[in-house]
């Protein structure tokens, strides 16, 4: 059965225990495409458990001049029984606007993942198709793809290129590439902690293979459960200067979320 591993942003994709990372010496020694697919499969194991959560976010977008404009969001996390992956909402609280305006995210271990966004304005729901995925999440530097995440392991090659020492921690280097054609990228980078698991910085290059973003997380906390959450995103475009940062709060677990929550026909209700 395939693992899932979210690698990019929703905040499922840091859905994980505080646990070690540390591979045994048989591991340490593979081949780096089966090490990298070992790194991966074990940062997935970590990542179930937590059932469900929420949480509140707030959205800086920084233009190349500096200048900030601020979206306040709350999300809402299920855990998913495979081949269903987990379900993420994501409804903005502000400005005025974009109240009311909410993503959905279904991920699948066996088939691409599911986004509708609605749109109160125009009192729709609108499914975001496959090829449009690229796209920027309501004017920020992430992605639609970035805030869906990946459905499964299985759905990217990895390969471990060496181990390095960033801001004084032990880290795997670790470079996925993604199967779907759709994908906006051709690779993925990942600096990910030796001995807990927690990811510190990940690169995204383009479909023309050049380097187009950053991302850097920190503020790491240890919450219910034994749950590892970050506490702030920090997206940086170095083809347009452009750079946006999330900062999430309040963090809930087991709240008793159902089904119901997470379904297109819901969104218009979503609050």
């Amino acid at each position: 059965m395939p693992k899932r591993l979210l690698v990019m942003l929703c905040i499922s994709m840091f859905a994980s225990v505080l646990s070690a990372a540390v591979l045994s010496p048989e591991e340490e020694a593979l081949p780096p495409d089966e090490k990298g697919k070992r790194i991966a499969d074990n940062l997935s194991d970590d990542q179930d458990g937590y059932v469900d959560s929420a949480l509140n976010m707030k959205m800086i977008l920084i233009n190349k001049k500096g200048d900030e404009t601020v979206r306040e969001m709350h999300t809402k996390n299920m855990e998913g029984i495979a081949p269903e992956g987990d379900k993420g909402l994501i409804v903005f609280d502000s400005p005025r606007d974009q109240k009311g305006t909410a993503l959905l995210t279904h991920a699948h271990d066996d088939k691409d993942n599911e986004q509708w966004l609605y749109l109160p304005a125009l009192k729709r729901v609108k499914k975001i198709a496959s090829n449009k995925k690229s796209g920027s999440f309501m004017g920020s530097e992430f992605s639609f793809e970035d805030i869906g995440g990946g459905g499964s392991t299985e759905d990217y090659n990895y390969t471990w290129l060496r181990d390095e020492t960033l801001d004084g921690k032990e880290c795997h280097v670790l470079q996925s590439i993604p199967k779907d054609k759709n994908s906006g990228y051709t690779k993925i980078v990942a600096w990910v902690d030796k001995d807990n698991g927690r990811n510190y910085k990940t690169e995204f290059y383009d479909r023309k293979k050049s380097h187009l973003k950053t991302m850097t997380i920190s503020g790491y906390q240890v919450y219910k459960g034994n749950q590892d959450r970050p506490g702030e995103l920090y997206m940086i475009n170095h083809q347009t200067g452009k750079s946006t940062k999330m900062l999430m709060t309040d963090y809930q677990f087991g709240v008793g979320l159902k089904d119901k929550e997470f379904t297109k026909n819901s969104l218009q209700r979503a609050r």
